[in-house]
C-alpha cells in the first residue's frame, strides 16, 4: 500500500508567554489555540512549552506550589535544567535533561512543581514541555500513580547513518518499546537529527499528531520548512510523516488515538461532565485528594 504524507493543516509559532507559578514561563500551544482546540490533539488536551530561557540564580525554589488535578496526567519533559516534583500519593523524584515525568491524577492528587535545589542556586539555561494527557472516562477516578522515565529507561534508535536517533517515551517506532504505561494508545518521541539526516514516521490518518521543534529546522513532507519552536498540527488526509534536518536538530513528536468523549475542563480538572467537574471541586475542598505541604 502506498504511504501518503499527512497533510499539514497549521504551523504555528509559540503565542505570547504567560507564567505558571513565579518558575514556569511558558507559551500554550493547545487547547488555546483555535486550530486546535479542546478536542484537536485528543487525547493530548494541553501543551505548555517553555521555550529556552536562562534562569538567574535564587535561593528560593521558584516553581509552582500545591495545586489539584483530576482526569488527567501530567507529564514533563525536560531538555534544559533540572526541577523536583512532590505530590500528595507520597511520590517524589527530580528531573534532568533528557528525563520525563508522568504524573497520573486520576481520581485526585495533589502536587507541587519547582526548580531544584542546586539547579535553583546555579541558574542557568531552562527549556520544558508540559503535556496533559487526557484520560478515557472509564479510567478518569483511577488511582493515582507516579511514572519517573529517566532517560536511559528510554527505548533507543539509531538508524544505520548514526544521524537520527529517537528517545522513545511511551507507544512503538521501529519495533522498539517505550517504558510508559498509558490509558490509551499514544506514541510520545525525542527524536535527534544531524545535519541532512531524515525520520520517516507512519501513525494511523484517523489519530491526532502533531510535532514540536525543540531545537534547530527541519523540512516536512519534502515540502515544509519548520523551524525552532515552531508547532505543527496535522490533520487526517495521510498516514506518513517525513522530517529532514536542515541543521542539527531535536523534534518532539507525539500522536493519539482520540478519545472521542465528551470534554468539560475547568481550572486544574478535565472530565466529561459539568457534574463531574462540581463533584471535582467539592472533594477537593473537602480534603479527598489528600495533603502536601506547601
Amino acid at each position: 500500500m502506498t504511504k501518503v504524507f499527512k497533510d499539514i493543516i497549521s504551523v504555528m509559532d509559540p503565542p505570547a508567554y504567560h507564567w505558571v507559578g513565579d518558575g514556569f514561563r511558558v507559551h500554550n500551544f493547545f487547547p488555546s489555540q483555535s486550530q486546535i482546540g479542546l478536542q484537536g490533539m485528543s487525547p493530548f488536551f494541553l501543551m505548555d512549552y517553555g521555550a529556552k530561557w536562562n534562569v538567574t540564580p535564587s535561593e528560593k525554589q521558584r516553581g509552582v506550589g500545591v495545586h489539584p488535578h483530576r482526569g488527567i496526567e501530567t507529564v514533563t519533559l525536560a531538555y534544559h535544567g533540572r526541577v523536583a516534583h512532590h505530590d500528595s500519593s507520597g511520590h517524589s523524584g527530580v528531573i534532568g535533561e533528557g528525563d520525563v515525568q508522568w504524573m497520573t491524577a486520576g481520581g485526585g492528587v495533589l502536587h507541587k512543581e519547582y526548580h531544584e535545589k542546586e539547579f535553583s542556586r546555579q541558574g542557568g539555561l531552562f527549556q520544558m514541555v508540559q503535556l496533559w494527557v487526557n484520560l478515557p472516562a472509564k479510567d478518569k477516578m483511577t488511582p493515582a500513580r507516579y511514572q519517573a522515565i529517566e532517560n536511559e529507561t528510554m527505548g533507543k534508535f539509531i538508524d544505520s547513518e548514526n544521524k537520527c536517533s529517537a528517545d522513545i517515551i511511551a507507544g512503538e517506532y521501529k519495533g522498539i518499546r517505550g517504558p510508559a504505561m498509558t490509558f490509551s494508545p499514544v506514541n510520545l518521541f525525542n527524536v535527534r537529527l544531524l545535519k541532512d539526516g531524515t525520520a520517516d514516521f507512519s501513525f494511523p490518518s484517523s489519530w491526532n499528531t502533531g510535532i514540536l521543534i525543540i531545537e534547530g529546522e527541519v523540512k516536512l513532507n519534502d515540502s515544509k520548512k519548520v523551524t525552532e519552536n515552531q508547532f505543527v498540527y496535522f490533520g487526517h488526509k495521510g498516514d506518513s510523516l517525513k522530517i529532514e534536518a536542515a541543521t542539527n536538530s531535536i523534534i518532539l513528536v507525539m500522536s493519539g488515538e482520540p478519545l472521542n468523549e465528551p470534554i468539560v475542563p475547568h481550572g486544574p480538572f478535565v472530565m466529561n461532565t459539568k457534574q463531574e467537574i462540581q463533584a471535582a471541586y467539592e472533594d477537593y475542598y473537602n480534603g479527598k485528594f489528600g495533603h502536601l505541604d506547601d
